[in-house]
């Protein structure tokens, strides 16, 4: 599968608080589809394939007769939740190349004004009897869990927490797109946020969007013909870790905060990569110490090196060790279950993002990390084919 696919095209509504967007999800997701397509200077009718992931409800039946679609070859749905986003690259490339699909739109659409709070849809039946009976039906309470054991007992400090929330409104102020562009973070402004499950304040947390994403993928082939520069799929592992899976915290080794271990090692071995030929990073941050385990997992440092590594000096364009979330990412540009980080990767690898990273080669986006089963994707320009 390496290099392959590549993303040929996408495609972005704006960012709505949730609940406000004027537009139900159908047409969000039509317009970030259409969008995509003008982008890679294809017909939109000759689109073949829909991927998205966990509670989506614009599914390809209804897109069809909007779009105009001439037929529908292949369409798929990856079972799990904000885990499952660069899943959607594995199955896209895994269509192209098999020749069930030749244009696959991976996409994702959230109007919670038609729709239900992102949490609940992705709570449904799904939160295990251990977290109900005591009292915790959320995600926030559910991963303060593992942000306190991080803290308490594997010394990671707070300032690691808000060097990613420092870095992420950094680079949303450049990004007009970004929903927190206006907000200047500061020491103060993070210390007197209200708390949300400790050690959690506001702005650890993800925000939650109404609006819409999509990518194009195409095979290498064909990319290379089109308009825009080609971001080739290098990699895109999913699965879980041992003790994984509805197994909730049972991961072994439990200090895999992200239970993206295994992952990271197929990515490295499949990619031909490793940690330090990584240029830039969009990191899945439902909840920030979550993104951090997902840094860790994937080798970038270790838990003890958290605090040294994490500063807002490390994590910030262009000439931080790691830039993450050059978009402003799930805590500052805006969340729709991660979705917006693909798009953010592409844009590195064309060297046209607000927040570029000087001749970025390899571009990474994690899913989301403690999630049932999770996936991660390495992207890369043709030179590194």
């Amino acid at each position: 599968m390496r290099g392959a696919a590549a993303i040929v095209g996408i495609g972005q509504t704006p960012y709505y608080k949730r609940g406000t967007s004027p537009e139900p999800e159908l047409k969000l997701a039509i317009r970030a589809i259409t969008q995509a397509a003008d982008d890679a200077g294809i017909d939109v009718r000759d689109i073949d394939g829909f991927i998205s992931y966990a509670s989506e409800r614009s599914d390809p039946a209804k897109l069809m007769p909007a779009l105009g679609t001439r037929e529908c070859s292949f369409a798929s749905l990856v079972w799990f939740h904000g885990g499952a986003l660069p899943a959607t690259l594995n199955i896209a490339s895994m269509a192209i190349m098999s020749g069930q699909a030749d244009i696959v739109a991976v996409y994702r659409s959230m109007a919670e004004s038609s729709s239900q709070r992102l949490r609940v849809i992705v709570a449904q039946n799904d939160t295990s009897a251990q977290y109900l009976v005591n009292g915790l039906d959320s995600p926030a309470q559910i991963l303060a869990l593992r942000a306190q054991r991080m803290m308490e007992y594997h010394g990671v400090p707070q300032s690691a927490f808000y060097a990613t929330v420092k870095a992420s409104y950094y680079h949303a102020a450049n990004n007009p797109r970004a929903y927190g562009r206006n907000i200047e973070m500061n020491e103060e402004v993070y210390e007197h946020a209200r708390m949300i499950s400790e050690p959690y304040r506001l702005f650890d947390c993800s925000r939650e969007n109404d609006g819409a994403a999509c990518v194009l993928v195409m095979s290498a082939e064909r990319a290379k013909d089109l308009k825009q520069k080609p971001a080739y799929i290098l990699s895109a592992p999913m699965g879980t870790m041992e003790g994984g899976g509805a197994l909730e915290e049972n991961w072994r080794p439990y200090y895999s905060t992200a239970g993206q271990v295994e992952l990271a090692d197929r990515l490295w071995r499949e990619s031909g990569y490793g940690p330090k030929d990584v240029d830039v990073a969009q990191v899945y941050m439902n909840m920030n110490s979550m993104g951090i385990g997902a840094m860790i997992d994937h080798g970038f440092f270790k838990m003890e090196e958290a605090g040294a590594f994490c500063t807002f000096e490390n994590l910030t364009a262009p000439a931080g060790k790691l830039p993450i979330n050059t978009s402003g990412g799930d805590l500052g540009e805006g969340f729709i279950h991660g979705m917006g980080l693909i798009p953010e990767a592409v844009r590195q690898i064309r060297g046209t993002s607000t927040n570029q990273v000087p001749d970025a080669k390899l571009s990474l986006v994690t899913g989301g990390p403690g999630d049932l089963m999770s996936s991660t994707a390495l992207l890369g320009s043709e030179e590194t084919l």
